[in-house]
């Protein structure tokens, strides 16, 4: 795959100082100099930057220290500093990359890790997820309880061990249920991609705990928590899951559902974010 020379390419290279190479452009840029709350909105949750409060800035994202061009429709290129109407400075990150670019899990995790090194203490990460409960239908956000990484890889590098219990924040989901009490929630479980799964494989995430299937939130989450930030996942259920579904899958399935479901999940998600 071909690409220009990128500063998390390089082995020797220090992602962390990368990310905090990142986030001093970010308070340049944006005028904001720390940011509290960070915000990756995945495929269907793009109103919500809208409603969240008002936007001091906006940024392409490839003014940022290693940040790429989003590869997929459905994304938005760009990092926007939000002012909440109780003060708190939120960083959206319209900019995903995902594990199955190829790039490698540095530039995945890069946006978390430049979140908290503008100083955001919580990573609110959304995706558009396929749904194994019969009983979830298109359309429908869920709270990530867990997730079960299948990608077999990880952002930590070394002997760098890292708890994962209660990864997904208790507290969070909490107050995500005081906003919207029918909010049920499941396992996240995140597959390499770019493919969606097998009928099998969905029946293999199952028997092994899981709920959603996706490709991306798993590997941010944990360099968010290596990173010592408090996570909210939330995934919005685009269709279910192979097998369950009985119709093939499409990502222009996975937009649609989106569309229809947003004004609703972005509300939700602003109304989230406004008490944490």
């Amino acid at each position: 795959m071909s690409h220009d020379p990128h500063p998390l390419d390089d082995p020797a290279a220090d992602p962390f100082a990368v990310a905090a190479d990142a986030a001093a452009d970010i308070a340049r840029l944006t005028g904001v100099e720390r940011h509290d709350i960070a915000l990756t909105l995945g495929s269907g949750w793009g109103r919500a930057a809208e409603l969240i409060g008002e936007t001091v800035a906006t940024v392409p994202a490839t003014e940022v220290a290693g940040f790429s061009a989003p590869a997929l429709a459905g994304h938005v290129g760009s990092l926007r500093s939000i002012l909440t109407p109780s003060g708190r400075r939120v960083l959206v990150i319209g900019a995903r990359t995902h594990y199955y670019e190829g790039h490698g899990v540095r530039r995945v995790v890069h946006s978390v890790r430049t979140a908290a090194a503008t100083g955001a203490t919580i990573m609110v990460l959304t995706n558009g997820a396929g749904g194994i409960r019969e009983t979830w239908a298109p359309g429908q956000p869920v709270l990530i309880s867990d997730h079960i990484n299948l990608t077999a890889d990880s952002p930590l590098e070394g002997a760098t061990f890292i708890d994962l219990t209660d990864l997904y924040s208790s507290r969070l989901r909490a107050i995500a249920r005081e906003v919207d009490p029918t909010l049920d929630e499941g396992v996240y479980t995140q597959f390499r991609g770019p493919h969606y799964e097998t009928p099998a494989e969905v029946q293999m995430a199952k028997a092994i705990g899981g709920h959603i299937v996706g490709m991306s939130t798993a590997l941010e989450a944990i360099a968010a928590r290596q990173a010592g930030m408090e996570i909210l996942g939330f995934s919005l259920i685009t269709n279910l899951a192979a097998g369950i579904q009985k119709t093939p899958l499409s990502h222009e399935e996975v937009l649609e559902a989106g569309r229809t479901a947003e004004p609703v999940i972005s509300d939700l998600l602003a109304r989230v974010i406004g008490r944490l």
